[in-house]
């Protein structure tokens, strides 16, 4: 399948030294975030948030953006467009094009990701819109006898559909099948399952015309869950996150751009370096290793920007935070990354969330 006009644009997502800012929490997801920080969920208390990324110097660093529905429309205090403020700063703009998280009918907890229904027409508006590429998530929880085999092949079903109805719509999609970090598995059994819900994937996108050089693939490094008994070291994750995507991502996909899962801001960009670290000591990586954060780029953000408000600090701290995190994590994609880092939030904390999974008040 050719397709050099979306080809090009997975390229300039890839480019070496940059990564993908995810900024596309649902309504329920950030105001979660926001109550938390003390601030009120409305409309203008998101944009004005979300402005502190979108108008930052982070051209530098981030290739695209991805943005909820919602923020594609917004605009900036100077009335400039989102999409153009990221264009502006040589960000391609995104989108986020599930609908949320559903139960997965006769499986124990599992679920499945709800939109196909709607998406070619909405795909269709987003592009029109300005939209380069889009994301779609699915989750899979890790426990006794789960991911189950149904949840596991109904899920790469979708993101490859998915996938397939995106490039249709000339967007290029990002396939992000996330390991739920909740539980206590071990580094091994995250590697087995992983390769297991890559393979899955793959084999799925194979059997759609989809094209591979012009798909992104969004997953979780290979590690522990949050409640193991024993963490793995930052080269632990780093031997088992290539040897699992060795084992299961195609040469012909241009990037794998890890998710933070819950890592604080700190280890997200250590564990990032490592595994660039290690493929430039083995060599011969088909793929860029990148990263497409959310909370590992926002949380030290949010403080900043609430203290502003606050006036605890002085106005645009939030906006430096910003282009400050991104400039870290795009240095790990080359493995340079040397300290010290940006955070103000714990290095050996979490930003792991509870609502990760599905949950009855998605909007």
């Amino acid at each position: 399948m050719e397709n050099n006009g979306l080809k090009g644009i997975a390229e300039r997502l890839t480019v070496r030294g940059k990564g993908i800012l995810a900024s596309d929490e649902s309504t329920g997801t950030i105001g979660k975030r926001l109550e938390k920080s003390g601030l009120e969920n409305t409309e203008n208390v998101r944009r004005g948030y979300r402005e502190n990324f979108y108008t930052a110097e982070i051209g530098n660093s981030i290739s695209g953006a991805i943005l909820f529905k919602e923020t594609l429309y917004q605009n900036s205090s100077d009335n400039t467009p989102f999409f153009k403020c990221l264009l502006d700063r040589g960000v391609l703009p995104g989108i986020k094009v599930d609908q949320g998280l559903v139960p997965l009918p006769n499986s124990n907890s599992e679920t499945s990701t709800r939109g196909l229904e709607t998406l070619e027409a909405e795909c269709k508006q987003y592009r029109q819109q300005g939209a380069r590429f889009t994301k779609w998530r699915a989750a899979l929880k890790v426990a006794d006898g789960l991911p189950s085999e149904a949840a596991i092949q109904r899920n790469a079903e979708d993101l490859a559909e998915y996938a397939a109805i995106a490039q249709a719509c000339d967007l290029v999609p990002i396939v992000e099948p996330e390991i739920l970090i909740d539980g206590d598995y071990s580094l091994q059994r995250s590697a087995d399952v992983s390769q297991r819900v890559l393979q899955a994937c793959v084999a799925q996108l194979w059997r759609r015309p989809v094209d591979l050089e012009a798909t992104l693939l969004k997953p979780m490094m290979v590690m522990p869950g949050a409640d193991a008994p024993h963490r793995a070291s930052k080269e632990d994750v780093a031997i088992a996150t290539l040897d699992t995507m060795r084992r299961s991502v195609p040469p012909a996909i241009p990037g794998i751009m890890f998710l933070s899962g819950g890592l604080s801001e700190e280890e997200a960009t250590l564990y990032l370096n490592a595994i660039n670290l290690l493929a430039e000591e083995q060599q011969g990586n088909p793929w860029a290793l990148s990263f497409s954060f959310g909370r590992a780029l926002q949380a030290s953000v949010l403080k900043l920007w609430t203290e502003e408000r606050n006036g605890q600090v002085p106005p645009g701290a939030a906006k430096g935070m910003a282009e400050a995190l991104a400039a870290a994590n795009a240095s790990a994609t080359k493995g340079e990354y040397q300290g010290p880092h940006p955070s103000i939030t714990s290095a050996a904390g979490t930003l792991r969330e509870t609502f990760r999974g599905w949950r009855t008040d998605v909007p």
